[in-house]
């Protein structure tokens, strides 16, 4: 109740955001190209397929998360840039448990609930894919979309694998699960989610694997006055949600 009167609340004022500016598109464009660049040297060296940590750490089992993007070099006109990278070492798993549960698309409700509520393979061609995913975040506000993905799988060799996911389309829905169920137009969105890109990678050795996550997301930005509304969920979500989808993945792994 308190989130839908917060949402009701949103509206009322006129927080509708429409599409991020051109500017914050560039600006994210050009970040994520960069972001892509370093991934792909990395990902055509085995010495450096992965970005370091500390060993020790991720074998007593801890989760290493990382803020990558700065504070400072968060703004854009109008929306907020997200990048998080996290880390995990699962003993036993190997680079194809990890490929198999990856492309197992349907299976993710199972595995990522309750983030994940529903997934489903659109169309498929050997290391291509286009998934939509019915997602949910909470945190005071509890926010379901709609997310049209398109994910490529690629390898090293057979103990280093990676995929890139981008997603061509994000939907905010209102009033998911009722006889109300409606999918909100651009004009009536907003903005808590407008372009996300994951990254994973991974690397068996030393009697397991490590897996690498790294998430770039753009948002609003926080109107002035209403921090204590959505600015929580805004700035927490990001690395939160990564934390999950880490933890959830070295579950499912060790399974």
């Amino acid at each position: 109740m308190l989130a839908s009167a917060l949402l009701l609340f949103l509206a009322a004022a006129g927080l509708a955001a429409e599409e991020p500016s051109a500017a914050a598109l560039a600006a994210f464009n050009s970040y994520i190209a960069r972001v892509e660049a370093r991934l792909a040297q990395q990902h055509r060296s085995p010495a450096a397929f992965l970005a370091p940590e500390d060993s020790s750490r991720l074998r007593q089992g801890e989760l290493i998360l990382e803020q990558l993007t700065p504070p400072a070099g968060q703004g854009l006109p109008g929306a907020l840039l997200h990048d998080w990278r996290g880390t995990a070492f699962v003993p036993g798993a190997r680079a194809a448990d990890f490929e198999y549960l990856m492309r197992n698309f349907p299976a993710y409700p199972q595995h990522y609930a309750p983030q994940v509520l529903q997934a489903k393979v659109l169309a498929h061609q050997g290391n291509e894919y286009q998934v939509v995913m019915r997602m949910r975040q909470k945190h005071i506000l509890m926010v379901v979309m709609d997310a049209t993905y398109d994910v490529t799988f690629g390898q090293l060799d057979a103990l280093h694998e990676y995929s890139v996911s981008r997603a061509t389309r994000i939907a905010e829905i209102d009033a998911p699960g009722t006889a109300k169920e409606r999918t909100l137009p651009p004009s009536e969105e907003h903005g808590f989610l407008w372009r996300m890109n994951t990254y994973w990678a991974c690397e068996e050795r030393d009697g397991g694997l490590t897996i690498q996550v790294e998430s770039v997301t753009l948002t609003r930005s926080i109107p002035s006055g209403l921090g204590w509304a959505i600015g929580p969920f805004i700035e927490d979500i990001p690395n939160e949600s990564l934390e999950f989808t880490l933890s959830a993945t070295r579950d499912a792994l060790r399974r």
